[in-house]
């Protein structure tokens, strides 16, 4: 009976410590998630790098001037997430051709293109994102009077806010607000030192990887 005993004993704990190394053991039946996410299992996951487009309208003003340029806005975008949690924060750059322009007296303005490198924080209920985001600006002020041009590159600052929403496997769709204020230079053409700011509102959609 005792030895019985002792040889049952003696297999569970065999078992025991088989299974034991086993879950130790790298588990290669299925690939392993390319960017890790810290938060529940079967949770969406908004982690890793993504690409989009999007078109818009934008409005503002030029300084020094009684112009305000505006028109259709649209370009591309590319980022990368990582998530704590429901906590999701990430970087993302953007550039944009517009055709916003506006004309007074002799002179126009046009702002051809502009775009953003920019950081976002935001809080994910599981498939829907709501963030806000801030960073770096850049683009072209063109001046035109009697058929002459004058274009500056001007850098300053945007910020804004915005909601994604996941809606079919890999693909999201958002919307989104920023204002942008770039810095004044000097126009020989119409004699003013300006710079242009204006607000943007824009839809897209990203395909994450």
């Amino acid at each position: 009976m005792m030895s019985k005993f002792a040889f049952a004993a003696a297999a569970v704990m065999v078992t025991g410590m088989t299974a034991a190394q086993a879950a130790d053991l790298p588990y290669y039946g299925r690939g392993r998630a390319p960017y890790t996410v810290n938060q529940p299992l079967n949770a969406y996951s908004w982690a890793g790098p993504y690409l989009g487009a999007n078109l818009g309208y934008a409005w503002g003003d030029v300084s020094g001037t009684q112009t305000e340029p505006s028109g259709i806005a649209g370009g591309v975008t590319a980022g990368y997430n990582w998530q704590s949690g429901p906590i999701v924060f990430g970087i993302e750059g953007d550039i944009q051709a517009t055709g916003a322009d506006d004309r007074f007296a002799s002179y126009k303005f046009s702002n051809p293109w502009f775009g953003t490198a920019r950081g976002r924080l935001g809080y994910a209920f599981n498939n829907v994102l709501l963030y806000g985001t801030a960073g770096l600006a850049f683009g072209s002020l063109e001046a035109e009077q009697n058929g002459w041009q004058q274009s500056q590159t001007s850098v300053g600052w945007t910020a804004g806010v915005g909601a994604e929403v996941g809606i079919y496997q890999n693909w999201t769709a958002k919307i989104e607000y920023l204002y942008v204020d770039l810095s004044k230079n000097t126009y020989t053409l119409t004699g003013t030192d300006s710079g242009l700011s204006f607000g943007t509102v824009r839809v897209g959609v990203n395909y994450h990887f």
